[in-house]
């Protein structure tokens, strides 16, 4: 009897974490954008009504959209003569201005530098073995190395991020010989959903060629079904085992 309270209740729990999440992020936005816009959008708005919660409430989330649209527009905008110049226009002026232009600087420098990797920085997923033989880690391939460490090392390196677990943020930089790294099929944010829950959660592996799956058979102890077994069928699979139990 306790063993199912204590499972009803862990499902529970499991339902409502991402509704609790959801609505703990939309809120901080809400608060922390969409409050400075409203009192910039609807500063005429009498007082009285903003002490009115759901139109309160309602003006936020009006002037959140608003401001939404208007960076879209913003963006839009940048991609034209006009926009461009009036941008770098701005840019200079800022520029020009004493302590201003250091923090400006300093700010478009890390903007610049994350836009620029979040477009390219990992290329593919791929298994090292590290940090010993036939111990294997996931990591992310970032880029060649080149320069001075392809001089010294006289070898076509291969720079692969490995990332902590369960914070993806944090990590360590390997260069290793191209020839020893295994490229896996698994997209990137499969890569990084195995990073976060520590393995609890792999992506199915479907092989891409007849060949490739009649190795996997012959060198598995399960049929490749299982291997590509959707997550409803596992979890089914498991509930089964444990009625049996």
């Amino acid at each position: 009897m306790l063993r199912n309270l204590r499972n009803a209740f862990l499902t529970g729990v499991v339902l409502l974490l991402p509704l609790g999440v959801t609505y703990i992020v939309v809120n901080f936005i809400i608060v922390k954008v969409g409050v400075p816009a409203s009192e910039v959008f609807f500063w005429y708005v009498d007082d009285n009504i903003r002490d009115v919660t759901v139109l309160n409430t309602v003006l936020n989330v009006i002037s959140l959209f608003v401001l939404i649209v208007f960076i879209i527009g913003l963006g839009f905008f940048s991609r034209y003569v006009l926009g461009r110049i009036i941008i770098t226009t701005v840019e200079r002026i800022l520029n020009g201005l004493p302590f201003v232009n250091s923090v400006y600087r300093t700010v478009k420098q890390i903007v610049d530098t994350f836009s620029q990797q979040q477009r390219a920085v990992f290329h593919e997923v791929v298994l090292v073995e590290y940090p010993r033989k036939n111990s294997w880690v996931l990591g992310f391939r970032t880029s060649e190395s080149k320069g001075e460490v392809q001089a010294k090392t006289g070898q076509h390196l291969s720079n692969i991020f490995v990332p902590t677990t369960p914070n993806p943020t944090s990590g360590f930089l390997l260069m290793i010989p191209t020839e020893d790294i295994i490229p896996l099929g698994m997209s990137v944010a499969e890569g990084m959903k195995v990073i976060i829950s520590g393995g609890a959660v792999s992506p199915p592996y479907r092989p891409q060629s007849d060949s490739e799956k009649n190795r996997i058979e012959a060198e598995s102890p399960h049929p490749i079904e299982e291997v590509v077994a959707e997550p409803e069928m596992i979890v089914k699979t498991q509930e089964k085992g444990k009625r049996d139990l």
